[in-house]
């Protein structure tokens, strides 16, 4: 177990989340394979938070605590500012895995143990993590994309991680796709593994507002990564049944539209840009074949073939 212990290494970036991190705390410390350290960067916190994590570190020596002063501005690149402060501090050099982990998730004992077995089964796989489920959202509802990770869990080969050359930080928010997709340029393979559930704590975006703000603040973002135009109307067409009811799905796809009206600026490079797009135009394929397939079954079952309809 020693040996074991000393596999991989955790970073997570907090601004006032003394709710919630004493549970994701818990979570870490319960764990059947233990980090060998875990630096936990707080920017600016002054709800308790520090408090609760030096509370921790009393118990735990391989825990750390980084905190930053308060800024009088923020955007979402400031997730990965910390982040990127927080892989610097590390003084453990020895290990095989690296985690990003945010301070507002819940799993289960075994989480990282059954992460590590993944990698091992597969040299190739060089990002994974698990399915992280908002409150109140069914867990038995599974993402159709299994190739992207959230930025809460993202967990990674170390090789994989240090041949991003450093994560990009998106003032939109995205640079969790943008990472995955890098990893993927770079010849890993990425997994959403759908087995592992992470409970999230609190709505994702929950600073932009009530639901129809972070809908918005979503298309928005993927305007900033790179999604074309057909893609994003595709993916809102098919969260339409989404809450709030037809306005989620409009508000992001309002989102979206306008950034492109306005022409926003985008940090993310060119290249990756066209990755992002050619994976998604392979997906798009995927599903019309996929679909293809399923009417030509239901046909041969059925009664006599009918005349397609003009409106398909």
């Amino acid at each position: 177990m020693a040996e074991q212990e000393c596999r991989y290494v955790l970073v997570t970036p907090v601004r006032d989340e003394v709710v919630t991190i004493g549970r994701t705390i818990a979570a870490v410390t319960r764990q059947t394979v233990q980090p060998r350290e875990w630096v936990i960067v707080s920017d600016g916190s002054t709800d308790g938070t520090n408090e609760v994590v030096e509370q921790a570190i009393r118990k735990h020596r391989w825990m750390h605590l980084l905190a930053l002063p308060e800024r009088p501005s923020r955007d979402f690149s400031a997730v990965v500012v910390n982040t990127e402060a927080g892989v610097r501090a590390l003084t453990c050099d020895e290990y095989d895995y690296i985690g990003l982990l945010d301070g507002d998730v819940e799993f289960q004992a075994d989480y990282f143990e059954t992460l590590i077995a993944r990698f091992e089964a597969n040299p190739r796989l060089g990002l994974a993590g698990g399915v992280v489920v908002d409150p109140g959202k069914p867990k038995s509802q599974l993402p159709r994309n299994r190739m992207d990770v959230p930025g809460a869990v993202q967990f990674f080969r170390r090789s994989c991680f240090d041949g991003l050359g450093g994560l990009l930080p998106i003032p939109e928010g995205g640079w969790d796709v943008i990472t995955c997709a890098v990893a993927r340029m770079n010849g890993s393979e990425t997994e959403l593994v759908t087995e592992l559930i992470v409970d999230h704590l609190k709505p994702r975006n929950i600073t932009q507002g009530g639901p129809v703000g972070r809908m918005w603040q979503l298309g928005v973002r993927d305007y900033a990564v790179g999604y074309s135009g057909l893609f994003e109307l595709a993916k809102c067409l098919g969260r339409i049944s989404e809450t709030p009811l037809f306005v989620a799905s409009l508000a992001r796809w309002c989102g979206f539209c306008a950034a492109a009206i306005r022409r926003r600026p985008r940090v993310v490079p060119p290249h990756v840009v066209e990755f992002v797009r050619k994976e998604q135009r392979g997906r798009v394929w995927a599903a019309l074949r996929s679909l293809g397939r399923e009417n030509r079954t239901r046909r041969g079952e059925g009664a006599p073939t009918e005349r397609p309809r003009e409106d398909g």
